[in-house]
């Protein structure tokens, strides 16, 4: 059976990949680059096409040149450390604004969604004199802080509980359900589309943080893979070592890389059944 595309697909289909070429083309040097020997061509550099013999040896000067395994345990305790934390406040405060009614639960609700229009960098002064005076400069703990609530987590718990009928929670409250029963064994199951959706934005968001780790940690056993490799890219930039800033960079950016390509299929079904559109 044949399948005969009409010009206005074909068009589109051409426009899509164009598209996705261009908008790919910096991970496919970065790739290339990071696996090409270093031959001192800046020309051969700027190629996409493989090299006729990849190489590891920049992965390996880039791990010799910087602490990268400690980079990595750093931002995985930042990023999980935040995340724990905020899954518990935005589940509490999803359902109360959802469920709960009491005295201008509304207008605190629009209110708690302003943090929503303040650009981050506006709070990094006084956010850092605050953790400053609290102690926590230059911790990890100074750089998770700031994060342990978050609105938009908030709203997108508030709007998948309320896709989740009332009759559910009846049930439980007749069987003698406590409230932490109810959020644990009813409400919560219900609501993992939910949770898996905020899970993804956090993490990434938190992966790839680079002005607030910046402006909060100053040694470096404290630094994060972004602040991390800027302070790498700094010297091989100096010696145009391309290859190994290359490398640096997907040593950064692959666990994220490895989990979008094996969980795809996770990640869009959390969003279309999040509950955000209603």
């Amino acid at each position: 059976m044949r399948i005969e595309l009409k010009p206005a697909a074909t068009v589109a289909a051409a426009l899509m990949c164009a598209i996705t070429l261009i908008w790919t083309s910096p991970l496919l040097w970065m790739a290339v680059a990071a696996f090409r020997p270093d031959t001192g061509g800046s020309i051969d550099m700027a190629s996409l096409l493989p090299p006729r013999h990849p190489t590891l040896a920049n992965f390996a000067e880039a791990l010799e040149s910087a602490d990268f395994l400690r980079y990595y345990l750093n931002t995985a305790i930042v990023v999980l450390g935040i995340l724990a934390c905020q899954l518990v406040t935005i589940t509490l405060a999803g359902y109360a604004f959802a469920r709960l009614r009491f005295p201008g639960h509304q207008a605190l609700f629009y209110l708690f969604l302003l943090q929503l229009m303040l650009v981050p960098p506006i709070l990094i002064v006084p956010n850092l004199t605050t953790i400053v005076r609290l102690g926590l400069y230059d911790s990890l703990l100074g750089v998770m802080a700031p994060y342990v609530a978050s609105a938009f987590g908030t709203f997108m718990m508030r709007q998948t509980f309320r896709t989740i009928p009332r009759d559910f929670e009846e049930a439980a409250v007749i069987d003698g359900a406590r409230l932490w029963q109810l959020l644990r064994y009813v409400l919560l199951p219900l609501a993992k589309p939910g949770l898996v959706a905020f899970s993804i934005v956090s993490v990434s968001a938190h992966w790839n943080e680079f002005l607030w780790p910046l402006m909060v940690t100053s040694s470096p056993e404290n630094r994060t893979l972004t602040v991390g490799l800027a302070s790498f890219t700094q010297g091989a930039e100096g010696g145009q070592q391309w290859g190994l800033i290359a490398a640096g960079t997907l040593l950064v950016a692959l666990p994220l890389l490895v989990a979008f390509v094996g969980f795809q299929r996770q990640f869009v079904n959390s969003f279309l059944f999040s509950g955000i559109k209603g």
